[in-house]
Formats: C-alpha cells, structure tokens, sequence
C-alpha cells in the first residue's frame, strides 16, 4: 500500500494499521508485482533501496544505516560476516512457519547453520558472457575476460565486485582463495593490471544492458543478467570456463535492531511459499531455495541454458571469507585495480 493522508476512521481501520517494511536490496531482483502482492495481502508499506554489491551493502549498514532497515539480502559468504560482526537478529522457527519449505541442501549450511538469521532467497552463479555476432572463436577459458582475442579488447565489462572479479582471477591462475602467499597475491596483482587495458567498464548494475545495446561484447556477469540479456534479442553465450566459476547464494537476512522485526519475519515468511518464489525466479533468473516452485515456473526458465549447464564441467566455487589480515591483502589488490 502505498502512502496516503488518510482521515481518523480510516487510520483506525486494520488494513491500514500493519505499518512500515523497510528493505535493503540487490538492484533489479525482486518484481514489483510481488511486492505489490504483499502490500495487498498484509497493509505493509514497503520501502526498497538498492545496493550493487555485498561490500557496498556491508558498508554503508556499518556508516550508520544498521537500524534503519529490517532486511537485507547479503550473499553466503557475507551472512557469516555479518553474522560475526554483530549484525543479524535471529528468528525461532516458529516465527517462521514457511521454514519447512526450504529445500534440504540449504537448509542446514555452513554460513547460518541451522537457518537462523537467514533464508534463501536465489542462487547462481557468475561468470562471464560473449556477444557470439561478434567473435565465434574459443571461449572456454576464463582468458577471454583476463587475456582477451583482439576481437574482444577494449569491448568487455567486468563486474565492480571485488569478491568475484579477485575469485575468477584466482580461478584463472590456479590460486586458492585466501591464499597468504605472496608470490601468489603479486601474481593475481600483476594479472589484473595487465588485463585491465583490455576493459571498457566496471560496473555490475550495467553488466546485461551493455551486451544488449552493444556497448560490451563480453563481459562477466551473473547467470540470470546473462539469460535476460538473451531473451531482450542480445546473442550472447554464458560460459561455464574450464577453470570454474562463482557459485553463490543470496539470503534474506534479519538484520539487527529492525525497526519493524514482525513485519520482517511476515515479509521472509511470504517469501517461503513456493508460488511467491517462483515468481523471484521468473523474474530474475536465477534458481530458488524452495521446494515446490515448479508448477509455477515459466518454460523458458526451466529450460535456459544458463541455468542447466552442460554435463562434464568444471565445478563452481563458493567464495569464502577470509580472515581480517588477509582480507586486507586482498582490499589493497582490489584499490589497486581500481585506481
């Protein structure tokens, strides 16, 4: 429901009586028509701003906006982190009653064991795109983004996410993620910058429009800007490289001191029933963490090639988080990529 000056009868009236939601999102990943199914449903006024990475997000709740918000949708690995900072409510499973409909593999998980911070909101993964109209040779290897064909120079757009360009990167050279060897760092460090020449752009909220107007030919991207790049006319290919690729789970979090906590947990629990995910995954997609989303899911996402990689591949890597001294190693590779 949107706001209105509205008359003491009417304020007095329980539809009108449910209050604020306040949400701290990804851009581009929920349908309005959801949001709107729920403002129906309960008379909660939803509030959403957007972030374009789990370290922009991180950061600006740590400036000062934890408080102001009930939820937020931060990737596995930034779950924990925020979970060890102090950041995230808890929530018993009776608050939950949708808890049930969690599909088991994520149910019980490294970053929120046992689910209590936390739920599923979609997975992906991340890797990297070809416009095909533009080059038809080899793109198996993670190479064409960090040592690109002529074809492609100056034509890709990387994703302005520390996390997953510094893991791809890892990936491409063979390093382990978290690694404290510094020859290893300088090498990843030293990669980067040689490949940098070779990119128009930074920018992950752009990372499907460029492939569709054609300002980038390639570009990493996550798997379900790739599949609505395709489907809005762009002919591009999703790789799954040789080296591997990103895998990673974005949650609904309960964040600490929520201003409206029972309208966070309605919202999360809204977000549990099967039709209600499926309409996320119709959207955006990606895949959902709920059991039951089938019957309502459009042909062209069960079928899309993003989303049922081909046999044989390399397997996808969840990020991990490193400890406070080596992320610091990996945060000066990155300000030095940025310069």
């Amino acid at each position: 429901m949107k706001k209105l000056l509205l008359g003491t009868a009417l304020l007095a009236s329980p539809a009108f009586a449910e209050g604020e939601l306040k949400v701290y999102h990804w851009f581009e990943y929920i349908p309005q028509e959801l949001v709107d199914k729920f403002e129906a449903e309960t008379g909660i006024d939803v509030t959403i701003d957007t972030y374009d990475s789990n370290e922009s997000m991180l950061a600006s709740l740590k400036a000062g906006k934890l408080g102001q918000y009930d939820v937020a949708v931060p990737a596995d690995f930034m779950v924990g982190i925020m979970a060890a900072d102090g950041m995230l409510d808890s929530f018993t499973p009776e608050e939950m009653p949708n808890l049930g409909n969690i599909a088991p593999q994520w149910l019980d998980v490294p970053f929120d064991a046992g689910r209590k911070h936390s739920i599923p909101y979609q997975w992906g993964t991340t890797s990297f795109s070809v416009n095909r109209d533009v080059y038809q040779g080899d793109i198996s290897s993670l190479a064409t983004i960090f040592a690109p064909p002529p074809e492609l120079q100056g034509k890709i757009n990387v994703l302005d996410s520390q996390n997953e360009v510094l893991i791809l990167g890892s990936l491409y050279l063979g390093i382990p993620q978290c690694t404290q060897d510094r020859a290893q760092l300088q090498a990843l460090n030293d990669m980067l910058l040689a490949a940098k020449p070779n990119w128009a752009s930074f920018g992950s909220d752009i990372a499907k429009d460029v492939l569709v107007s054609g300002d980038a030919a390639a570009g990493m991207i996550y798997n379900g800007f790739s599949a609505k790049a395709r489907a809005e006319g762009a002919n591009v290919e999703y790789v799954y490289p040789t080296e591997g690729h990103v895998v990673w789970m974005d949650n609904v979090v309960l964040l600490k001191d929520a201003p409206n906590r029972d309208n966070a947990l309605k919202f999360m629990n809204f977000l549990l029933d099967p039709e209600n995910a499926a309409a996320v995954t119709n959207y955006a997609a990606y895949t959902s963490g709920v059991v039951g989303v089938e019957p309502f899911l459009d042909e062209a996402i069960k079928t899309s090639p993003e989303n049922n990689p081909p046999e044989g591949i390399t397997p996808g890597v969840f990020a991990q988080a490193c400890d406070e001294e080596t992320q610091k190693l990996y945060d000066a590779i990155w300000t030095n990529l940025k310069k």
